[in-house]
């Protein structure tokens, strides 16, 4: 019997400190909406007219600070992403400000070129040290996977963590980042009565710690208007999520699609080896 209970004391123990340091960190917890996506769930996919606009806003706004060094121009224009038309994307890139360091020349100097379609969509700093120095210290991120670098935390009981996993893979939810990056950029705030702000630092809703160093990109009097007169923060903010998580995931719509050829080609097999397997044993006396 001692040894019994002492195992159930060592459990409860455990449970316990669990509990205290879920709830812990559930009391520092940010609560993030989820939002309806067109590319969410199982057959969800990217609607190329609002990566478009999301590719507006990040040239626009997000390009003066963060580079998309994995995303390369032609990407812009191939299927299953914004899809412009091919001649626009490469006049584009010609004009784009921030130039391409190559080489060497015939005479061993490195260069300064105009992007072509096959070069990455780069921002305007040469390296880290030089962002730093332009930002206060503070290092614009590159935007290529911040997606899927930045999630959606679970912080409720670690009893119903289970139950919340099953969900979310019976749903196919995939949006965490699209969901935390509309979040962030609609999480500018005044800081509230007594919560004492860091020098430089900016009140947002949605980060951790609710302190930012960079200050918001949009705001409800200052955001990209379309070409069809139509904008708003919030609807900026959605697009250029969108945009983003195309830019982390561009072959979320080839996945999908293959991803149900699979299914049905598994079941058609399945159905087939179940009848022919019925017609072969059926001749079998048992």
């Amino acid at each position: 019997m001692r040894p019994l209970k002492g195992f159930l004391a060592a459990v409860a123990l455990l449970v316990g400190a669990s509990s205290v340091d879920v709830a812990h960190a559930a009391g520092e917890a940010v609560h993030i909406e989820r939002q309806t996506w067109s590319f969410g769930g199982f057959t969800g996919q990217y609607d190329p007219a609002q990566l478009q606009r999301g590719f507006q806003v990040y040239k626009d706004v997000c390009a003066a600070c963060h580079g998309l060094k994995r995303v390369r121009f032609r990407n812009l224009f191939e299927p299953g992403g914004p899809e412009f038309p091919e001649e626009s994307v490469k006049a584009l890139a010609n004009e784009w400000p921030n130039k391409i360091i190559d080489g060497p020349n015939d005479e061993g100097q490195m260069f300064e070129r105009e992007p072509k379609a096959f070069d990455p969509v780069l921002g305007p700093f040469k390296n880290d040290n030089e962002a730093r120095a332009a930002q206060n210290g503070a290092l614009p991120v590159d935007l290529s996977l911040i997606a899927k670098a930045r999630n959606v935390e679970y912080h409720g009981s670690w009893w119903a963590h289970p139950f919340s996993m099953l969900r979310d893979i019976a749903t196919s939810y995939q949006e965490g980042g699209a969901d935390y990056l509309y979040a962030l950029l609609t999480g500018y705030h005044e800081a509230p009565a007594g919560v004492q702000m860091a020098d430089g630092m900016n009140y947002n809703a949605a980060f951790p710690g609710h302190q930012i160093a960079m200050p918001a990109p949009l705001s409800k009097d200052a955001f990209v208007t379309y070409q069809d007169g139509t904008g708003s923060l919030e609807q900026n903010a959605r697009d250029v999520s969108a945009f983003l998580t195309w830019a982390a995931d561009p072959t979320l719509n080839t996945r999908k699609s293959t991803g149900w050829i699979v299914i049905f080609y598994l079941l058609a097999t399945t159905a087939l080896l179940y009848f022919g397997k019925r017609r072969l044993w059926s001749k079998i006396p048992h």
